[in-house]
Protein backbone atom coordinates (compact mmCIF):
# COMPACT_ATOMS: atom_id res chain seq x y z
CA UNK A 1 0.00 0.00 0.00
CA UNK A 2 2.72 2.22 0.76
CA UNK A 3 4.54 1.65 -2.58
CA UNK A 4 1.24 2.37 -4.47
CA UNK A 5 0.26 5.51 -2.41
CA UNK A 6 3.59 6.76 -3.65
CA UNK A 7 3.45 5.53 -7.37
CA UNK A 8 -0.49 7.23 -7.11
CA UNK A 9 0.77 10.56 -5.75
CA UNK A 10 3.38 11.00 -7.91
CA UNK A 11 1.21 11.26 -11.42
CA UNK A 12 -0.44 13.95 -10.06
CA UNK A 13 2.80 16.12 -9.72
CA UNK A 14 3.00 19.37 -11.69
CA UNK A 15 5.44 17.89 -14.73
CA UNK A 16 4.20 14.12 -14.96
CA UNK A 17 0.40 15.49 -15.03
CA UNK A 18 1.30 17.93 -17.44
CA UNK A 19 3.05 15.26 -19.93
CA UNK A 20 0.08 13.12 -18.93
CA UNK A 21 -2.03 15.80 -20.64
CA UNK A 22 -0.07 17.02 -23.60
CA UNK A 23 0.68 13.14 -24.32
CA UNK A 24 -3.37 11.84 -24.64
CA UNK A 25 -3.92 15.29 -26.65
CA UNK A 26 -0.71 14.33 -29.14
CA UNK A 27 -1.91 11.31 -29.17
CA UNK A 28 -5.86 11.81 -30.46
CA UNK A 29 -3.88 14.00 -33.07
CA UNK A 30 -1.56 11.49 -34.53
CA UNK A 31 -3.62 8.72 -34.34
CA UNK A 32 -7.34 9.34 -34.64
CA UNK A 33 -9.95 11.77 -36.44
CA UNK A 34 -10.15 13.93 -33.12
CA UNK A 35 -8.04 16.77 -34.08
CA UNK A 36 -10.92 19.24 -32.23
CA UNK A 37 -10.30 17.03 -29.35
CA UNK A 38 -6.42 17.05 -29.28
CA UNK A 39 -6.00 20.51 -29.67
CA UNK A 40 -8.32 21.30 -26.49
CA UNK A 41 -6.52 18.89 -24.64
CA UNK A 42 -3.11 19.77 -25.28
CA UNK A 43 -4.05 23.65 -24.98
CA UNK A 44 -5.61 22.43 -21.69
CA UNK A 45 -2.08 20.67 -20.45
CA UNK A 46 0.05 24.10 -21.81
CA UNK A 47 -2.20 26.35 -19.93
CA UNK A 48 -2.34 24.34 -16.75
CA UNK A 49 2.10 24.11 -17.05
CA UNK A 50 1.94 27.74 -17.24
CA UNK A 51 -0.02 28.53 -14.81
CA UNK A 52 1.77 25.87 -12.46
CA UNK A 53 5.42 27.41 -13.12
CA UNK A 54 4.10 30.92 -11.92
CA UNK A 55 4.22 30.59 -7.78
CA UNK A 56 1.17 32.97 -7.25
CA UNK A 57 -1.05 30.15 -7.61
CA UNK A 58 0.69 27.92 -5.10
CA UNK A 59 1.18 30.91 -3.17
CA UNK A 60 -2.19 31.01 -1.76
CA UNK A 61 -3.02 27.47 -0.76
CA UNK A 62 0.99 27.33 0.45
CA UNK A 63 -0.04 30.11 2.78
CA UNK A 64 -2.85 28.67 4.14
CA UNK A 65 -1.35 25.49 5.27
CA UNK A 66 2.05 27.05 6.27
CA UNK A 67 0.65 29.87 8.56
CA UNK A 68 -1.78 27.68 10.52
CA UNK A 69 0.37 27.62 13.33
CA UNK A 70 3.38 30.08 14.77
CA UNK A 71 7.00 29.45 14.91
CA UNK A 72 8.01 29.11 18.25
CA UNK A 73 10.72 31.74 18.30
CA UNK A 74 12.68 32.63 21.36
CA UNK A 75 16.99 33.51 21.48
CA UNK A 76 18.00 32.95 24.99
CA UNK A 77 16.63 30.95 27.95
CA UNK A 78 16.11 33.96 29.81
CA UNK A 79 13.46 34.74 27.42
CA UNK A 80 11.42 32.01 28.62
CA UNK A 81 8.02 33.29 30.37
CA UNK A 82 4.82 31.05 31.76
CA UNK A 83 2.40 30.56 28.95
CA UNK A 84 4.74 32.97 26.34
CA UNK A 85 7.30 31.48 23.97
CA UNK A 86 8.83 28.29 23.98
CA UNK A 87 7.66 26.02 26.38
CA UNK A 88 9.64 23.70 28.99
CA UNK A 89 9.08 20.27 27.78
CA UNK A 90 11.69 17.24 27.76
CA UNK A 91 11.02 16.11 24.57
CA UNK A 92 12.26 17.74 21.07
CA UNK A 93 10.41 15.25 17.77
CA UNK A 94 12.08 16.32 14.36
CA UNK A 95 10.49 14.39 11.67
CA UNK A 96 12.41 13.88 8.86
CA UNK A 97 11.93 15.05 5.06
CA UNK A 98 13.74 12.33 2.90
CA UNK A 99 18.01 11.53 2.67
CA UNK A 100 20.46 9.77 0.24
CA UNK A 101 23.51 7.86 2.10
CA UNK A 102 26.43 8.52 0.07
CA UNK A 103 29.89 8.25 2.08
CA UNK A 104 31.72 10.32 -0.98
CA UNK A 105 29.79 13.36 0.15
CA UNK A 106 29.63 15.17 3.12
CA UNK A 107 26.98 14.02 5.85
CA UNK A 108 25.09 17.12 5.77
CA UNK A 109 24.47 16.97 2.07
CA UNK A 110 23.32 13.80 2.64
CA UNK A 111 20.09 15.28 4.45
CA UNK A 112 17.22 16.89 2.17
CA UNK A 113 16.86 20.41 2.55
CA UNK A 114 13.51 20.04 4.45
CA UNK A 115 15.29 17.45 6.59
CA UNK A 116 18.18 19.96 7.20
CA UNK A 117 16.15 22.71 8.03
CA UNK A 118 13.66 20.58 10.54
CA UNK A 119 16.64 19.58 12.25
CA UNK A 120 18.76 22.76 12.51
CA UNK A 121 15.45 24.23 13.60
CA UNK A 122 15.30 21.65 16.42
CA UNK A 123 18.69 21.93 17.64
CA UNK A 124 18.54 25.62 18.26
CA UNK A 125 14.93 24.84 20.38
CA UNK A 126 17.16 22.35 22.05
CA UNK A 127 19.73 24.21 23.04
CA UNK A 128 17.42 26.70 24.57
CA UNK A 129 15.30 23.92 26.29
CA UNK A 130 17.78 22.82 29.57
CA UNK A 131 17.45 18.73 29.72
CA UNK A 132 15.82 18.63 26.31
CA UNK A 133 16.21 15.30 24.10
CA UNK A 134 15.93 15.57 20.59
CA UNK A 135 14.24 12.39 19.32
CA UNK A 136 14.57 12.47 15.65
CA UNK A 137 12.45 10.04 13.61
CA UNK A 138 12.52 8.60 9.82
CA UNK A 139 13.19 4.93 8.53
CA UNK A 140 14.61 3.51 5.74
CA UNK A 141 11.75 4.76 2.94
CA UNK A 142 14.14 4.16 -0.15
CA UNK A 143 17.47 4.05 1.50
CA UNK A 144 19.59 1.19 3.56
CA UNK A 145 20.07 3.41 6.13
CA UNK A 146 17.67 4.95 8.22
CA UNK A 147 17.18 8.89 7.99
CA UNK A 148 17.35 9.36 11.85
CA UNK A 149 20.87 7.89 11.64
CA UNK A 150 21.69 10.04 9.14
CA UNK A 151 20.25 13.38 10.75
CA UNK A 152 21.88 12.15 14.52
CA UNK A 153 25.34 11.97 12.54
CA UNK A 154 24.96 15.47 11.20
CA UNK A 155 23.94 16.35 15.15
CA UNK A 156 26.78 15.13 16.55
CA UNK A 157 28.78 16.54 14.01
CA UNK A 158 27.88 20.28 15.70
CA UNK A 159 27.80 19.86 18.99
CA UNK A 160 24.74 17.51 19.91
CA UNK A 161 25.58 14.92 22.52
CA UNK A 162 24.85 11.52 22.19
CA UNK A 163 23.21 11.11 24.84
CA UNK A 164 20.38 13.83 23.85
CA UNK A 165 19.84 11.67 20.99
CA UNK A 166 16.63 8.93 20.37
CA UNK A 167 16.42 7.84 16.80
CA UNK A 168 13.65 6.25 15.85
CA UNK A 169 14.66 4.27 12.45
CA UNK A 170 11.23 2.08 11.77
CA UNK A 171 8.62 4.34 10.63
CA UNK A 172 7.71 4.79 6.97
CA UNK A 173 5.56 7.44 7.03
CA UNK A 174 4.21 10.40 9.03
CA UNK A 175 1.03 7.97 10.57
CA UNK A 176 3.88 5.69 11.15
CA UNK A 177 6.24 8.00 13.14
CA UNK A 178 2.78 9.45 15.24
CA UNK A 179 2.05 5.40 16.36
CA UNK A 180 6.21 5.06 17.31
CA UNK A 181 6.62 8.27 19.14
CA UNK A 182 3.70 7.87 21.13
CA UNK A 183 5.41 4.94 22.76
CA UNK A 184 8.17 7.10 23.33
CA UNK A 185 6.99 10.24 24.97
CA UNK A 186 3.42 8.64 26.34
CA UNK A 187 1.15 11.39 27.31
CA UNK A 188 3.92 14.25 27.24
CA UNK A 189 3.77 17.30 25.55
CA UNK A 190 6.56 18.01 23.13
CA UNK A 191 7.12 20.35 20.57
CA UNK A 192 6.90 18.85 16.81
CA UNK A 193 9.32 20.17 14.46
CA UNK A 194 8.59 19.96 11.04
CA UNK A 195 8.22 22.07 7.76
CA UNK A 196 5.68 24.11 7.86
CA UNK A 197 3.49 23.30 5.34
CA UNK A 198 3.49 19.40 6.77
CA UNK A 199 2.49 20.94 10.34
CA UNK A 200 -1.14 20.57 9.45
CA UNK A 201 -1.04 16.88 8.58
CA UNK A 202 1.41 16.15 11.27
CA UNK A 203 -0.47 17.79 13.97
CA UNK A 204 -3.92 15.74 13.03
CA UNK A 205 -2.24 12.54 13.08
CA UNK A 206 -0.39 12.94 16.14
CA UNK A 207 -3.81 14.96 17.87
CA UNK A 208 -5.91 12.18 16.49
CA UNK A 209 -3.92 9.44 18.28
CA UNK A 210 -4.28 11.84 21.90
CA UNK A 211 -1.00 12.65 21.74
CA UNK A 212 0.12 16.38 23.24
CA UNK A 213 2.30 18.34 20.05
CA UNK A 214 3.14 21.93 20.70
CA UNK A 215 4.11 22.84 17.06
CA UNK A 216 7.13 24.23 16.10
CA UNK A 217 6.77 24.82 12.16
CA UNK A 218 9.88 25.71 9.68
CA UNK A 219 11.17 25.28 6.26
CA UNK A 220 8.58 27.97 5.01
CA UNK A 221 7.95 28.60 1.50
CA UNK A 222 6.30 31.64 1.58
CA UNK A 223 8.03 34.31 3.20
CA UNK A 224 7.79 38.01 3.08
CA UNK A 225 10.07 39.49 0.40
CA UNK A 226 11.85 43.05 0.68
CA UNK A 227 12.70 43.13 -2.84
CA UNK A 228 10.61 42.34 -6.17
CA UNK A 229 13.14 40.52 -8.49
CA UNK A 230 12.98 39.77 -12.47
CA UNK A 231 12.37 36.28 -11.59
CA UNK A 232 9.03 36.72 -9.93
CA UNK A 233 7.49 38.01 -13.39
CA UNK A 234 8.33 35.08 -14.76
CA UNK A 235 7.41 31.23 -14.80
CA UNK A 236 10.22 28.12 -13.96
CA UNK A 237 10.84 25.68 -11.84
CA UNK A 238 10.26 27.39 -8.50
CA UNK A 239 7.31 27.84 -9.45
CA UNK A 240 6.77 24.28 -10.35
CA UNK A 241 8.01 22.84 -6.71
CA UNK A 242 6.28 24.78 -4.86
CA UNK A 243 2.77 23.48 -6.73
CA UNK A 244 4.26 20.17 -5.99
CA UNK A 245 5.01 20.85 -2.38
CA UNK A 246 1.33 22.19 -2.46
CA UNK A 247 -0.11 18.98 -4.21
CA UNK A 248 1.76 16.53 -1.79
CA UNK A 249 0.37 18.27 1.02
CA UNK A 250 -3.30 18.46 0.04
CA UNK A 251 -3.05 14.32 -1.30
CA UNK A 252 -1.62 14.00 1.98
CA UNK A 253 -4.33 15.79 3.76
CA UNK A 254 -7.11 13.78 1.34
CA UNK A 255 -5.81 10.49 1.84
CA UNK A 256 -5.37 11.26 6.04
CA UNK A 257 -9.02 12.30 6.32
CA UNK A 258 -10.36 9.36 3.86
CA UNK A 259 -8.63 6.86 6.29
CA UNK A 260 -9.89 8.34 9.30
CA UNK A 261 -6.01 9.40 10.23
CA UNK A 262 -7.03 12.66 10.99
Amino acid sequence: MFILKKIIGQLFFPVPLCLEILIVGLLLLLFTRKQKAGKIIITIGVILFTLLSYPALSNTFLRRLEYQYPPLITTAASDFVPDEGVPQVRWIVVLGGGHISDPKIPITSQLSEASLVRLIEAIRLHNQIPGSKLILSEGKVFDPVPGAETMAEVAKSIGVKQEDLILESESKDTIDEARIIRSIVGNDKFILVTSASHMPRSMGMFKKLGMQPIPAPTGYSIVRSQSISPGSFFPGSRGLRKAEGVIYEYLGLTWAKLRGQI
